[in-house]
């Protein structure tokens, strides 16, 4: 890139940052065992600790009845466990069980393998540090977006991060 050549607007980078961070996220789905939905659903528990299933419906943006099959799915897999809520005996707190945590983790794994690989044979050691770099742009772009915007997430960081 030349150096008196103008940057790129605002709207140009971010449609390109977009396609990229997609692409590079269904990229990596081929090595996962599980769906997206519950995969998000056990990160979510994770990072965020113990919850309602009301409470990962409103931060996925999903109805009640969607996240409660998703939950009935992962604790029937052995996942999730649900225990009482100490502050309303209606509700019902989930929790992952050492299952879901190994469940997690493997995709976690996988996909870090897979993004490592392709890291170690296309880029050569200066690439790895511009892309260490431009990682902490995109860091303060993810933190500056969910600051600005009001969310069920905002403020929270991502909605699923270490996956």
């Amino acid at each position: 890139m030349a150096s008196n050549e103008p940057a790129p607007s605002p709207d140009e980078l971010a449609a390109r940052l977009r396609a990229a961070v997609g692409a590079l996220v269904r990229s990596t789905r081929g090595a996962d065992r599980l769906a997206p939905s519950p995969a998000a659903v056990l990160d979510l528990l994770d990072v965020r600790g113990p919850m309602t299933a009301a409470d990962l419906a409103a931060i996925r943006g999903v109805r009640h009845q969607t996240m409660a099959a998703t939950v009935k799915e992962l604790t029937g897999a052995g996942h999730l466990a649900a225990g009482p809520d100490p502050d309303d005996a209606r509700k019902r707190i989930l929790t992952l069980t050492a299952s879901g945590k190994r469940a997690i983790d493997a995709d976690r794994h996988r996909r870090i393998s897979v993004l490592a690989e392709a890291l170690d044979r296309v880029l050569d050691e200066y690439e790895r540090h511009v892309l260490a770099h431009a990682l902490t742009l995109v860091d303060r772009i993810s933190a500056s977006v969910a600051d600005t915007h009001d969310s069920p997430t905002a403020g929270r960081g991502p909605v699923t991060g270490a996956w």
